[in-house]
């Protein structure tokens, strides 16, 4: 199966979500993630690092506000904006401040809020924003009660690409692994007993560059949620935090690359999820 201008012409630009108390959950990711905070007013804080964002706004802890999708040109963008309009989705506002004019916004089938445009300021991995180690988000995985309509959703009406599942022995959908890139996973999907973010993951590359941040972290007197692992899809290293809000992050590294292949089906067992040990199966 071969990537259409769809499939290939996107990658997680942005994540924003709401908090409690957004000026300490922006604190914690600028000290952790090595990132710098910008005050927009009381109720919002934008924090940046090498190729990566985070927003916390006030709100409901551990829900998500927004998610950005940033697309390579304006013909890709346009041509996301048909596909979904043709399959009946909703094209609402924009509501992100990292996009151009003309970028919209669509609401998933639980209600997320993701955001499709062309950056305000490109972003070239060649040329760093500044010193710093290179972690750019990158993929957003959801827990759902509905996980066929999360397919159906991304995959059916707005033409991610599907590069695996997971399944349970009675062929019932345990996870759904999406993408727009040449990355395994954009956007990805646990079936749960709740709805909302499972976590948000950077791409560190290397477990050099983990260990860097896992550092970063203990200096800061803040402990490993999970990890250290390596996940079967994908095959990507992985280690998890936990914010101040509840919210999982992962630093992911050595993340598959896929092109043309065919979807893998994997079962739903511990070694799926962490090929090395211990697992957090969601359902």
């Amino acid at each position: 199966m071969s990537h259409n201008a769809v499939q290939a012409g996107a990658y997680l630009h942005h994540v924003a979500f709401e908090s409690s108390d957004p000026e300490r959950l922006a604190n914690f990711y600028a000290a952790n993630m090595d990132m710098d905070v910008e005050k927009i007013s009381d109720t919002e804080f934008r924090c940046s690092g090498p190729m990566r964002r985070f927003v916390a706004v006030k709100g409901q802890d551990k829900k998500l506000a927004y998610a950005g999708l940033a697309y390579r040109n304006a013909e890709v963008l346009a041509a996301q904006r048909t596909q979904a309009e043709a399959n009946g989705v909703e094209i609402l506002d924009n509501v992100s401040p990292y996009f151009e004019d003309g970028a919209f916004a669509v609401r998933d089938n639980d209600g997320h809020l993701i955001c499709f445009g062309i950056a305000t300021r490109r972003t070239t991995a060649y040329l760093p924003e500044r010193d710093g180690i290179h972690a750019p988000t990158q993929h957003l995985t959801f827990a759902t009660q509905h996980l066929e309509g999360f397919k159906e959703f991304y995959v059916d009406k707005l033409g991610f690409f599907l590069s695996d599942r997971v399944l349970h022995e009675n062929g019932d959908l345990a996870t759904v692994f999406t993408t727009t890139n040449h990355e395994h996973h954009t956007i990805a999907c646990f079936k749960s007993d709740r709805t909302g973010v499972d976590h948000h993951s950077y791409e560190a590359a290397t477990f050099e560059n983990i260990k860097k941040f896992c550092d970063r972290f203990a200096a800061n007197d803040v402990l490993l949620t999970w990890g250290p692992g390596r996940h079967g899809p994908g095959n990507n290293l992985f280690v998890f935090y936990t914010d101040p809000d509840g919210n999982w992050i992962e630093i992911s590294g050595e993340l598959e690359t896929i092109y043309d292949r065919e979807v893998i089906d994997w079962p739903q067992d511990p070694r799926t999820l962490n090929k090395w040990g211990r697992a957090i199966l969601r359902s």
